[in-house]
């Protein structure tokens, strides 16, 4: 048996040598915004104390993950972009809601021309992102778009 085992031990090595192991780390900050979202005007109260860019400048994506009780455990930029446009990899979204150990993502970009309607990018992105969400048993709940004077609820135009 102990023979088996210094083998085992030998082939971990060999296997460490050809590539490198990866570590994820959660890191829980206590000066974190926290809040229970229970409705669109709750997240759009959140999302504008902490969204990262001046919301008539540029566009950003960013993601609010929330715990099983709909409570805010953390949110992510996912994309910072230009006048008309942001980048949001699916990728992205899930790895930090994995990390974090969320049940739901809600998510968030801004239009910085004070439009509220979603273009049929946002629309395709939602759907793309709701797809993978149900691989991963994160739930997407909303994807708000916001301006500076108010705020668009896919969840709340029965979108989702």
């Amino acid at each position: 048996m102990l023979r088996y085992l210094l083998n085992f031990k030998q082939i971990i090595m060999n296997l460490k040598s050809f590539a490198k192991e990866l570590e994820a780390v959660y890191t829980k900050k206590d000066n974190v915004y926290r809040m229970k979202i229970g409705s669109s005007q709750a997240l759009s109260k959140f999302v504008r104390k902490v969204f990262p860019v001046q919301i008539d400048y540029r566009e950003a994506f960013m993601c609010v993950y929330l715990n099983t009780a709909n409570n805010t455990i953390g949110f992510t930029v996912v994309g910072l972009g230009g006048l008309t446009g942001t980048i949001a990899d699916p990728k992205t979204v899930f790895q930090h809601g994995l990390l974090c150990n969320a049940r739901s993502v809600i998510l968030v970009h801004n239009h910085p021309s004070g439009n509220l309607t979603p273009s049929q990018a946002d629309i395709n992105l939602t759907k793309k992102m709701v797809d993978c969400g149900k691989l991963l048993d994160i739930t997407v709940l909303d994807h708000l778009i916001i301006t500076e004077e108010s705020f668009y609820s896919f969840a709340d135009e029965g979108l989702m």
